[in-house]
């Protein structure tokens, strides 16, 4: 069993100043290039760095500078993975994502590297390396979904492979569908006729779903991540059937991911799972972390949040 004890820190989006804020709460102080705990704590990074924020270089450095001085862990985000695929070729004069090429947070990462083009290629090198899950006995952590069959598929391979990069972008394969569903979560589509408006307006006609208590029978719109909305239509059998299930005996799984609703009490989803995405993205809302220390049951009272750093 692990008995290290670590802080999971959700979706940062180039927060800087959050993230500093966010370390100091926890109890983490300056140590040359990286942040250290005195009690010997370390932070697991649950993915999406970069895109949106003010200050993704150096976001990027302090989360690489924690791991590579064994302060920390980190994972992928489906943003770094789309922005390496965006900037891949594909081999037919295209790229392997081109359609996540110039949407609006990847725009703000190129501009905050305009004129650091070596840089940029360095750092889409090392994103490639990050494990897209982690399972260290006593937690898991993984960006939005701990799918146990796509992970098996993904055990052991990388996207540093070029084969496997190129399998992880091609529609229907089984490491696009392994990707998508642990990178990006489950979806169901809603009923025929209905869509639905994301947190930036787009009109979708499938929504993201919870991988936990999943019932024999339900409404699409009430299995909806971040929240339930109301809307009739009941989702298929078959599908439901498809969507994993995290079972109330697993081990405590963190992840990001979902821009749960700012306001929201922090707390966990299940007495094992906890979402620590509360959209800390967008400027006023605070980046939240949690606690752990081997508990298999999750406490409300282990999140921290900050937006500004405090004496």
């Amino acid at each position: 069993m692990n008995t290290q004890s670590y802080d999971l820190i959700g979706d940062i989006h180039g927060q800087h100043g959050k993230l500093l804020a966010l370390l100091t709460r926890l109890g983490y102080r300056a140590h040359g290039d990286t942040f250290r705990h005195p009690e010997g704590r370390k932070v697991i990074f649950l993915g999406d760095y970069i895109d949106r924020g003010p200050a993704i270089r150096e976001t990027l450095h302090t989360v690489r500078g924690m791991v590579e001085a064994g302060d920390a862990l980190a994972i992928m985000g489906n943003h770094e993975y789309n922005a390496i695929c965006a900037e891949t070729p594909d081999g037919k004069g295209d790229f392997l994502r081109p359609e996540k090429k110039n949407r609006g947070g990847q725009l703000v990462t190129k501009q905050q590297f305009a004129g650091l083009d070596a840089e940029w290629e360095e750092w889409k090198e090392w994103m490639k390396r990050l494990p897209m899950f982690l399972d260290l006995g006593g937690l898991r952590a993984v960006h939005a979904c701990w799918d146990a069959r796509r992970i098996a598929r993904l055990g052991g391979r990388s996207i540093v492979d070029p084969e496997f990069l190129r399998l992880s972008a091609t529609h229907q394969t089984p490491e696009f569908r392994a990707v998508e569903n642990v990178l990006k979560g489950p979806e169901l589509s809603l009923p025929a006729g209905h869509v639905f408006r994301d947190k930036e307006g787009i009109a979708r006609r499938s929504v993201r779903v919870r991988w936990w208590a999943i019932p024999q029978a339900a409404e699409v719109s009430q299995l909806a991540m971040p929240e339930a909305f109301d809307m009739p239509g009941d989702a298929a059998p078959h599908d439901l059937r498809r969507i994993p299930d995290y079972g109330v005996d697993e081990p405590p799984v963190f992840f990001g991911h979902y821009w749960l609703p700012p306001a929201r009490k922090r707390a966990p989803l299940a007495p094992n799972i906890a979402c620590l995405d509360y959209s800390a993205a967008f400027a006023a809302n605070a980046l939240t972390a949690y606690r752990w220390d081997g508990e298999q049951v999750l406490s409300a009272e282990k999140f921290v949040s900050a937006t500004t750093i405090t004496a």
